[in-house]
């Protein structure tokens, strides 16, 4: 039991004076790079599909 209680203390001790927490503007900053990354994606994606869709009509029309 007193490895259990003595992990939570470390546990706790490293999250509220080891770790180095993202400010506002850092968190704000970097959800918006993740925001236009998952946009960039989904038209690359989106666009192989419409390609890929017309290159089987085309084939599976003639």
């Amino acid at each position: 039991m007193k490895k259990i209680v003595a992990y939570f203390k470390e546990t706790y001790d490293e999250l509220v004076h080891k770790v180095s927490w993202p400010t506002y503007s850092e968190l704000t900053n970097s959800a918006v790079v993740v925001l236009y990354a998952s946009l960039l994606i989904a038209l690359v994606v989106f666009a192989m599909d419409f390609c890929f869709q017309h290159v089987m009509e085309f084939v599976y029309s003639h």
